[in-house]
């Protein structure tokens, strides 16, 4: 099998790759490079362009004639940016992914996997999530996924193409083989925001305290984005049978782990630990939640297998080799 994946040179979709050749699938990577890494696509088929190219696209499906699916990771992340600068989030996650959408229905291809994001629910009074909660965003970044959404089950109910959407909430890790990892220096996510602190021996700020979760710190679901990766090609793997059941699918541990939660673990894993310093919220910041995935374990016989510390020791291991490996 044969897979192009749009932003494949970035943090997820390079992990996604790698579980692919692993598996025997070969990916295609289409990467801007806007957020992505070139060194991420070296020994990959890598095309360096935007997903709105239709020539591209055009020239991708002509060079690879037996494409069987899509996964599209391809999109701006970082929710405090897209309360500053809606303008350009939508354009690069809905306007973009719209045109992408068109470019390959007119190259036959017929199985697209949407990388999503689980920022879209409304959680429950418990922080848990399934796939039939209420959908309410909470930031720009959030809606722009379920825009996505809306508009691929739309375009999916007329056109020769079907969509299956992966939602998901916070990554961390690196592939365990230590191929890819986070290409930010300066991550914008609690654990990496954690790392930097540790390394600079200043305090980890903690942007607010005053949620109603066990501790008052907001509540997430850091799924390591290894397990990620494997559930992306579970998804290849029976996209067909799965398809036909169910257009969306959580991806989680299951368990809801706190801000200061996710402290203690990191201070179990380094030499010294770091202190916390609690700040205000920060725009577009919510209480958090976590996600069931009993769809996930029945259709794609997958279950998350890493655990949080595991998560922690992996970032932990790649931050040490990032210099290195991206200079």
């Amino acid at each position: 099998m044969r897979v192009l994946i749009s932003g494949g040179a970035g943090y997820i979709g390079s992990t996604i790759a790698s579980a692919c050749q692993d598996a025997g699938i070969t990916p295609v990577i289409l990467d801007s490079l806007v957020t992505g890494r070139r060194e991420f696509a070296e020994g990959r088929d890598f095309y360096e362009g935007d997903i709105a190219d239709g020539a591209l696209i055009d020239r991708i499906f002509a060079d690879h004639p037996d494409i069987e699916a899509v996964v599209h990771c391809a999109a701006l992340i970082v929710v405090p940016d897209s309360v500053s600068d809606p303008v350009g989030y939508y354009r690069a996650n809905v306007a973009k992914s719209l045109d992408f959408t068109d470019h390959l229905i007119r190259n036959g291809c017929r199985r697209l996997i949407f990388s999503s994001s689980a920022s879209i629910y409304k959680a429950g009074d418990d922080f848990t999530v399934d796939e039939e909660s209420g959908l309410d965003p909470q930031s720009p970044y959030a809606r722009t996924k379920a825009h996505c959404e809306a508009m691929f089950a739309d375009i999916a109910a007329t056109q020769p193409i079907d969509v299956l959407s992966l939602r998901y909430f916070n990554p961390i890790g690196a592939d365990p083989k230590m191929r890819t990892g986070l290409q930010l220096r300066r991550p914008s996510h609690a654990l990496g925001k954690m790392i930097e602190a540790y390394e600079l021996g200043e305090p980890f700020r903690v942007t607010g305290t005053g949620w109603p979760t066990r501790d008052g710190s907001g509540i997430r679901d850091y799924i390591h984005v290894w397990d990620l990766a494997t559930a992306h090609v579970a998804a290849l793997q029976r996209f067909d049978s799965v398809i036909s059941r169910a257009h969306v699918i959580n991806l989680g541990t299951g368990e809801g782990t706190t801000v200061l939660e996710l402290v203690d673990a990191f201070n179990t894993v380094v030499d010294r630990p770091v202190e916390v310093l609690v700040t205000d919220s920060r725009p577009g910041d919510v209480a958090g939640a976590y996600t069931r995935s009993t769809r996930a374990a029945e259709l794609l016989d997958w279950r998350a297998e890493h655990t949080l510390t595991e998560g922690i020791r992996h970032s932990l291991q790649w931050a040490d080799l990032r210099d290195t490996r991206l200079p």
